[in-house]
């Protein structure tokens, strides 16, 4: 776990705002709605596998398997 995964999800994040900001822009709320879900599935796919690995070094850790 480094900081780069921080910055990931907040170039994620900026990425997805942009998107959104240009398809709102050009009348497409549909798309953007479309695209700011994925965005939040892929942040979230990133932040639940750092939680399971948080739990396999606590695990690890305190000798529980």
């Amino acid at each position: 776990m480094d900081i780069s995964i921080i910055f990931k999800l907040a170039a994620i994040g900026i990425i997805v705002t942009v998107v959104c900001q240009i398809l709102k822009k050009s009348d497409r709320d549909d798309v953007a709605t479309v695209v700011s879900i994925v965005g939040l599935v892929i942040a979230l796919t990133i932040a639940v596998t750092m939680i399971g690995d948080l739990f396999d070094v606590v695990r690890e850790i305190f000798g529980v398997y």
